[in-house]
């Protein structure tokens, strides 16, 4: 494909949460796009209706489009009673994708993964993408998403076609009919005071327009296929794996730390010497997300001379990998969702409308006994349990995950941070709603 001619792009799941923001974003730089889902719920771009595990339907809407790269975003949500469906939609709509993008000769596939894959239930610290699959899954949502990617990585460089998948992690914004959902009902039946585990597990989120644009960095990228280390890196692209990236500052801001070189004057009795060059490096253009100071890397590093030369795959390239995709900014799980609730209730002057509580906290070992005790109770008058064993060792494990091979190699830096992604989600939540 030239530099002149554009992708057309085909967002299977375009009607959903996190579809719907990338075709949004796909529309704002002018690109040509089109969606393919069981639903329409927009109707600013053309439509295809469709079982993505029907593969000639899939040929079919492919060339009628003129697709030339695939965002594939389809998933059933997290909780459905019937586990079949996620294998059916996620692991034979997937094979049903790709072997019509395939047959048809498209070029690029991009494809929507989940970091549960990697997730066995114990701690998740600073996890990279070589982290290797459990042996044995969690559940069959995360199961079907880890099978579905397997085939997305192995499919790479079949008929022309490259292939990428990102990992998010929480994915929270305007349009999550889920997680908002259960929050927002949290706080009308005033329970927000109750806490299990202590409170000291940092987790993961993404918001998702900053998911939206990394799979649109994804996409561009895709344009070079697979090489081995030695053949597609300069010396200069290595070289700069040795120097830091700057922190992610999407919530705190970006702020210059004032050095013996680069500083503010200020009160003197006799200014130095070079006073006019200190105060001029301080006040200089720079830009906030270029390299910083020399690192030097330890041999666990994934991007270490040692983890390099025994990669099985390049970990530069785009095609082929796996990016773990969340806003960098690992927070107490609990603050999360006092933020949010917080949102929904903030002071006026007549104060808030919900009275503050003391956090009643339920330690771990006692949350496991409650909801084995609650899963035993479901299970005899044969509804679904509310408390159980899995939700406590969720909301107690650490989750978070290393996205600098995400910042390095797909130029993704999360746009909006937390605090300011809270907001737009309880404020779209509200307006749609009707509450005040």
């Amino acid at each position: 494909m030239s530099a002149q001619q554009k992708d057309v792009y085909l967002v299977i799941g375009g009607s959903g949460f996190v579809g719907r923001h990338i075709v949004e974003r796909l529309l704002a730089r002018g690109d040509v796009v089109s969606v393919f889902d069981v639903v329409q719920r927009h109707h600013d771009v053309p439509f295809y209706l469709g079982d993505i595990t029907d593969e000639q339907r899939v040929v079919d809407v492919l060339r009628k489009s003129g697709t030339t790269c695939i965002i594939h975003t389809a998933s059933p949500t997290h909780g459905a009673k019937d586990p079949s469906i996620y294998y059916k939609v996620n692991v034979d709509g997937t094979r049903a994708i790709i072997n019509a993008a395939i047959a048809v000769g498209v070029r690029k596939l991009v494809y929507t993964s989940s970091a549960g894959v990697v997730f066995d239930g114990d701690d998740v610290v600073n996890l990279d993408e070589r982290a290797p699959y459990p042996k044995k899954p969690l559940d069959a949502y995360n199961d079907s998403k880890a099978k579905g990617e397997v085939l997305v990585l192995e499919s790479n460089g079949k008929g022309g076609l490259l292939t990428v998948a990102l990992r998010p992690a929480g994915i929270f914004g305007p349009g999550d009919r889920q997680m908002m959902p259960g929050l927002y009902q949290v706080y009308q039946r005033g329970q927000t005071h109750f806490q299990v585990g202590d409170n000291n597990n940092l987790f993961d989120y993404t918001y998702v327009g900053n998911l939206a644009q990394a799979h649109l960095l994804a996409a561009d990228k895709l344009d070079s296929p697979p090489a081995p280390i030695d053949q597609s890196q300069t010396q200069t692209m290595l070289n700069d794996l040795n120097r830091a990236l700057p922190p992610v500052s999407a919530t705190t801001g970006y702020h210059r730390v004032p050095t013996c070189n680069s500083r503010p004057l200020g009160p003197y009795v006799s200014p130095p010497p070079n006073a006019s060059a200190i105060k001029a490096a301080f006040e200089a253009p720079h830009d906030p997300h270029g390299l910083k100071h020399p690192i030097v890397r330890s041999r666990f590093d994934q991007f270490s001379e040692t983890a390099l030369s025994v990669a099985p795959t390049n970990p530069l390239n785009v095609a082929g990998e796996v990016f773990f995709i969340t806003n960098g900014e690992p927070v107490y799980f609990w603050d999360f969702m006092r933020l949010v609730w917080f949102s929904l209730d903030p002071p006026t002057e007549e104060g808030r409308k919900r009275a503050a509580q003391k956090p009643w906290v339920i330690p771990r070992q006692l949350g496991m006994v409650i909801g084995y005790l609650g899963e035993c109770w479901a299970a005899i008058i044969g509804k679904e349990a509310v408390f159980t064993r899995f939700r406590v060792s969720y909301t107690c494990a650490q989750r978070y995950h290393n996205i600098e091979k995400a910042r390095r190699v797909l130029g993704y830096e999360p746009e909006v941070g937390l605090q300011e992604g809270i907001k737009r989600m309880v404020e779209w939540f509200k307006a749609e709603h009707g509450l005040s």
